[in-house]
């Protein structure tokens, strides 16, 4: 069984107080033969610094990623300031690496080299789940990272996040120990004693009058919807810019899209839209739309936001106090695209569980630019989502 605690601190300028303040808070969480940390942490955040405090006392693997806002079970959301959920076992073991730069070229290859070397260290025990963080780098689909992943035939579930930056991009990255990087991805393989439950949720209020099929894509770049373009697309709708970047503009209008996944399993994601190409009619996303899916326009409010987070977690405390009684650990990632819904208020999200969460359960979560999380029971598949809340418990 994995144990966990989490850790918070809202110094992030000083981090000798800082270090101080998150040490004092793990004094008494018993250490067993496999640990890890993972940090989620405001972009500002020098972490070169904090590694340099926190490898002096911590020998294990650390693991942190930036976000726009934090979500901890003793301080609901939190705007700024470093979290870290340490995690400890006897019965499970953690094998963590970080893959080489990654690119649309090569990221295949990388993420296969970095898997099976940090594979080799688990001695041949079944990878039972992985944890993967990182920071996209340029023109990647998110849907790069799960797909890569399942191309090595693991039929391992994956479960992480994109970091993210206050809508920079240019801050967010990804760290493993001293290493720290913009264009990599960090992954945790864990084996032994446990079964994870994994729980994702949209928060659609309706659809809007416009349905297409994507007949002409390439990876996250949609050419064409039906017979014109996919700007034409807009404009008949009377939904089109004159700007190139538009992902602000489309933050509560997420497309919807129904992938088709191995086995005939079809999946109904969400897609955020970020950029429009005026020269060839062309719109890209940052998760992957594949030619021959549909494609139509969700809409979001923030009381639908609220009601399904809440209907999540209703759900899994609900599981916590029959079939997952051993269960200590939760850890969520909500899409960025969902906080500037909620006006920057990430609370509303957070008050959701706070106060409910059952005695000896840890809660660590961030605002990331995308979330990886498995879908279905019995049948399922690795996805990459975008304007989803998603929860992960063991």
């Amino acid at each position: 069984m994995i144990k966990s605690t989490v850790l918070y601190t809202g110094e992030i300028d000083d981090l000798e107080v800082a270090a101080e303040e998150l040490f004092s808070q793990a004094a008494g969480f018993e250490f067993k033969d496999n640990s890890l940390a993972i940090i989620f942490m405001d972009a500002e955040t020098e972490y070169s610094e904090l590694y340099e405090m926190l490898k002096e006392k911590w020998t294990f693997p650390i693991v942190a990623v930036t976000t726009i806002g934090i979500l901890t079970g003793n301080e609901g959301y939190s705007s700024t300031g470093i979290s870290i959920m340490l995690l400890t076992s006897s019965d499970s073991r953690f094998s963590v690496g970080m893959t080489d730069a990654l690119s649309v070229e090569n990221y295949h290859e990388k993420i296969k080299e970095a898997y099976e070397r940090i594979e080799k260290d688990l001695d041949g025990e079944e990878v039972k789940l992985v944890l993967t963080y990182g920071a996209k780098a340029p023109l990647m689909a998110g849907d790069d990272i799960v797909n890569a992943v399942d191309a090595l035939g693991k039929n391992v579930k994956v479960y992480g996040a994109f970091a993210a930056d206050m809508f920079n991009y240019k801050l967010y990255r990804v760290a493993l120990n001293d290493k720290i990087a913009a264009d990599a991805q960090v992954f945790i393989l864990i084996s032994g004693n446990l079964d994870p439950k994994f729980l994702s949720v949209k928060s659609l209020s309706g659809k809007a009058n416009f349905s297409y099929e994507v007949t002409e894509a390439n990876q996250n770049i949609v050419f064409k919807l039906g017979s014109g373009t996919f700007i034409e697309a807009l404009e008949k709708a009377g939904l089109s810019s004159d700007k190139d970047m538009v992902a602000g503009e489309f933050i509560q209008t997420p497309f919807v899209t129904v992938l088709e996944r191995p086995g005939g399993m079809r999946v109904e994601t969400l897609r955020n839209l970020t950029y429009l190409n005026h020269e060839n009619g062309s719109g890209m996303f940052i998760g992957g739309m594949e030619e021959g899916s549909s494609l139509e326009l969700g809409l979001i409010n923030r009381d639908d936001v609220k009601t399904t987070v809440t209907k999540a977690f209703d759900d899994i405390f609900e599981w916590l106090g029959t079939e997952g009684k051993d269960c200590g650990t939760l850890i969520c990632n909500s899409c960025t695209a969902r906080f500037l819904v909620l006006g920057n208020n990430g609370v509303l999200e957070a008050e959701t569980y706070q106060g409910r969460i059952p005695e000896g359960v840890s809660l660590m979560g961030m605002y990331s630019y995308g979330e990886f999380c498995p879908v279905g029971d019995d049948k399922w598949c690795n996805l990459f989502h975008n304007s989803t809340f998603t929860i992960l418990c063991f």
